[in-house]
């Protein structure tokens, strides 16, 4: 492995690092707000935070490549391409966001991070219906990911947890998100998009937030600390390295790296709000990781 890729591999894992410690930030907000309060702002600052970095890529990249500047029609088509781009996604991130907080108020930052991550296997199977084609690996790594999912979830009496099902809802809305980023990506800037889905998202939880929740400024003021985390660095931070570090990195070692979210959750869980799992729980999670290991055997193979 290169030593570029290198860097870009140990820039996937810090950012992994960063949204797997959200999982314990978006807990800790709760104590103080409500779930759509909490995302209407955490959104917000993130869309804010991405106008610097807009700013300077766009300025780098015309200052490197020399372009011709795109005249009023073209400008106003890519506005326009990436205002509809970004609210579809924007919608989409919103119902995925929603579950994942809710689902945080019945569950363990732990347990949400690795349900969650099960969209690592999801997106090649949903990707099926967009006619792309999934290998031996990905079906093997979903069916170990689920067992691990029946230990980590189902108890004995064979009832699975509130939080744990809005998580599982939820997963399957990140995966849809990603497949449609991926879509997206390929007409329209990346971090544009990134803002406007973002804005579209806090614009939608506030507009929850009003009809069910009672907002109170003080109560936010509380919950600074968890929002800015959850705002700033899981947000506008950590999407800024992942996409100086897809530049260089294999598509397969990215996605194991950022696997380690559900890891980096577990651990956050158990060291700050001291979180514990059943033999039971901790046997699911190996399971589940295991099973996202196997689904991307083939991609690691072409690296």
């Amino acid at each position: 492995m290169k030593r570029q890729e290198i860097t870009s591999v140990l820039l996937m894992l810090l950012t992994a690092a960063i949204w797997g410690f959200a999982f314990v930030a978006q807990r800790v907000g709760m104590q103080n707000v409500g779930a759509f309060t909490y995302n209407a702002v955490r959104f917000a600052l993130g869309s804010i935070s991405l106008i610097p970095v807009i700013y300077f890529l766009e300025n780098g990249s015309k200052e490197s490549n020399g372009k011709i500047e795109k005249n009023n029609e073209q400008k106003e088509a890519d506005i326009k391409t990436t205002i509809k781009a970004g609210l579809i996604a924007g919608s989409v991130l919103f119902m995925a966001a929603s579950l994942q907080q809710v689902g945080l108020k019945y569950t363990t930052a732990g347990k949400a991070g690795f349900i969650t991550s099960l969209y690592i296997v999801l997106v090649p199977i949903l990707g099926i219906f967009l006619k792309q084609k999934t290998n031996a690996s990905t079906w093997i790594g979903a069916l170990v990911a689920v067992i691990g999912l029946y230990f980590l979830s189902i108890n004995k009496n064979f009832k699975i947890e509130f939080g744990d099902l809005l998580e599982i809802i939820g997963s399957f809305f990140w995966a849809a998100h990603i497949l449609l980023i991926d879509k997206f990506v390929k007409n329209v800037n990346a971090v544009k998009l990134s803002g406007v889905q973002f804005a579209a998202c806090s614009v939608l939880s506030l507009m929850v937030a009003i009809i069910f929740e009672d907002i109170i400024i003080s109560g936010i003021l509380e919950a600074a600390v968890p929002i800015l985390y959850g705002g700033l660095m899981s947000v506008g931070v950590a999407y800024t390295l992942q996409a100086i570090a897809q530049k260089h990195a294999q598509p397969a070692h990215a996605a194991i790296a950022l696997s380690m979210e559900a890891v980096f959750a577990a651990i956050g869980g158990i060291l700050i709000l001291h979180e514990r799992l059943s033999p039971r729980g901790y046997l699911g999670c190996v399971l589940m990781f295991a099973g996202m290991m196997i689904a991307q055997l083939k991609n690691l193979k072409k690296s």
